[in-house]
């Protein structure tokens, strides 16, 4: 008989133990990461279907002009309000229309020889992103520019359709206070900021498991 009670006794130990581990298994994390990523959205720039314009006022006229783009890639967390990745603009490809005058600006503005990209890097979004049509939202982060790193706030319209995007973005650039070299001389006074306009055209993407 001892061998039998032996065995149930065995059986009703596994059972207790089986019994106490269920609390600590179900308290175990679900997999909460995987979830997290597949809410991030990617926000891949096409650099041949957007563009960078600046005006900058002056006593004679308003000076128009370009920056081409080189790349970009933003990944934006709706959920959380994080963002990262970068824009980047060719701070060598800057035009204005007027040769001479761009000749000056990138020697003694921009330095472009010396300072080749001007970049974006996005920290924090702010405002409701919708996932299709047409959302408005401030996108804070680190402007780059002739070297030196600066906190900027940009207001953003923003169009999501399918798996592509377009957004665009009006701000000002104070490149005076900020370092760079004041043009101005004694028969032409400049503004002091310069006013930026981004056209942002591409595809989003969605980060594997």
């Amino acid at each position: 008989m001892r061998p039998a009670q032996d065995r149930v006794g065995t059986i009703l130990y596994l059972c207790a133990s089986v019994v106490a581990a269920v609390p600590g298994v179900l308290a175990l994390p679900q997999r909460a990461a995987p979830q997290a990523r597949a809410g991030a959205l990617i926000f891949a720039v096409d650099p041949t279907q957007s563009a960078v314009h600046w005006t900058l006022g002056t006593t004679l006229h308003t000076v128009h002009g370009t920056f081409a783009l080189k790349s970009g890639n933003l990944q934006l967390h709706p959920s959380t309000g994080t963002a990262g990745g970068e824009v980047i603009a060719d701070a060598t490809t800057g035009k204005s229309g007027n040769d001479g005058r761009d000749r000056k600006i990138h020697k003694d503005v921009l330095e472009s020889a010396r300072f080749g990209e001007v970049i974006f890097r996005p920290d924090s979004i702010a405002g409701k992103l919708e996932m299709q049509g047409d959302s408005a939202v401030q996108v804070h982060g680190i402007f780059l520019l002739h070297g030196s790193e600066h906190e900027l706030t940009v207001p953003a319209q923003v169009s999501l359709s399918g798996d592509h995007w377009s957004g665009s973005a009006k701000f000002s650039i104070p490149f005076i206070e900020w370092g760079l070299k004041n043009p101005s001389n004694l028969l032409l006074k400049v503004d002091h900021s310069v006013s930026i306009e981004l056209e942002l055209r591409g595809t989003i993407q969605t980060p594997g498991p």
